[in-house]
């Protein structure tokens, strides 16, 4: 049964979807919490939490291995161990890249009924593309996806719009007839700045924000609920 509060007639007309990846569809905090303490190890730091980690998730790669390195080091030490941390943690990440992650509820079950639906699916995530695809394919969501764009690669990554305007303009649809679905204050920041509906689900991670403060157009406990919401306003 449907719990889910989404605005009258706001999804009507909609024919395709951009769907978030992390805290959307899977829950990836497992995977940064491993790769990001190889890191760490490595600079002979103490571990830290996935609670931590999970309030530093959402925008990029880059602004992650900061935020993870300013807990230790001011600016300038951020900026010097930059490069190095980068490198440790992609090849931590890589090594174990969906391992240790999981679906979310209703995700296979809400993709399967947009594509009944005749909708077009596409993956906008602010995780580098190399590490987006593979984590696809491993969890068997890669077939629902006519595109998938990760945060590099496209000049700027959400909340700048320019990622969803492309997959507008790939789809050739216009900004109203696609709804944004994710979990962030970045989501809805670029789906407002494209003219696309968007959707939020409260599951996710928001940078430790409540998604209750987030200017959304409804907030789906699923992605089915999503899919019953825009097959019911169709």
């Amino acid at each position: 049964m449907s719990t889910g509060t989404v605005k009258s007639g706001v999804l009507a007309g909609v024919r395709a979807a951009i769907i978030d990846l992390d805290g959307t569809m899977l829950d990836t905090v497992p995977d940064f919490h491993v790769a990001i303490n190889g890191m760490r190890s490595e600079f002979e730091l103490a571990p830290i939490s996935a609670e931590a980690i999970k309030n530093m998730v959402g925008k990029g790669s880059e602004n992650l291995i900061r935020s993870v390195l300013a807990l230790d080091f001011d600016a300038a030490g951020v900026e010097q161990r930059f490069e190095q941390a980068m490198d440790a943690y992609q090849r931590h990440y890589l090594a174990i890249n969906g391992d240790f992650s999981t679906l979310y509820p209703d995700v296979v079950a809400g993709l399967t009924a947009m594509k009944a639906a005749g909708l077009r699916l596409a993956c906008v995530t602010n995780k580098p593309v190399a590490f987006a695809l593979p984590l696809l394919k491993q969890k068997n969501l890669a077939g629902y996806f006519d595109i998938v764009y990760g945060g590099d690669s496209l000049p700027k990554k959400k909340p700048d719009p320019m990622p969803l305007l492309q997959v507008c303009a790939d789809f050739d649809l216009a900004p109203a007839k696609v709804v944004a679905i994710g979990d962030s204050s970045n989501d809805a920041q670029a789906a407002r700045a494209a003219g696309c509906p968007v959707l939020t689900v409260p599951y996710g991670y928001n940078h430790g924000h409540s998604i209750h403060d987030t200017d959304s157009d409804g907030i789906v406990n699923t992605l089915l609920e999503a899919a019953h919401f825009i097959r019911m306003q169709n």
